[in-house]
């Protein structure tokens, strides 16, 4: 059932643009892949001749929201589990990320255009948990 309320198609495929834009500027222009998790890797890292690009990648994900403010409100935040199991989550990710050799921007916008095994059978395996921990939580766990 859709939820019509919370529909957007519209941003929705403007968000999903402009991400397709900012990674094929990146690969096209700097000949880097435009996933999250290795650029912040990297930018911990700190070597100095692809410090700034970084720097600034990581800067506009993090400003970006501030600017689409100027245009709408942002959506409400809500937080239904808690920090503290965000926190786990946020270990796990970065655990996966690193098991994974890549993120989901990583595999699932680049790898894909790339037309690469790895990140095809990367993506099927996020959607596949994704669609896992749903079940369970909405339907087993509720």
């Amino acid at each position: 059932m859709i939820d019509w309320a919370h529909f957007t198609p519209g941003p929705s495929f403007a968000g999903g643009l402009l991400i397709g834009l900012a990674a094929a500027i990146l690969i096209l222009f700097n000949g880097r892949i435009a996933g999250v998790s290795g650029i912040l890797g990297e930018l911990l890292t700190f070597r100095r001749h692809e410090f700034l690009w970084r720097l600034l990648f990581i800067l506009g994900l993090i400003v970006s929201p501030f600017i689409y403010q100027l245009l709408a409100p942002l959506p409400e935040v809500q937080n239904s589990v808690g920090i503290l199991l965000l926190a786990v989550a946020g270990v796990l990710v970065g655990l996966g990320t690193s098991y994974g050799a890549g993120c989901t921007s990583g595999h699932g916008v680049c790898g894909l255009s790339r037309l690469s095994l790895r990140s095809l059978v990367a993506t099927i395996l996020f959607m596949l948990t994704g669609i896992a921990s749903v079940f369970v939580i909405r339907h087993l766990l509720a």
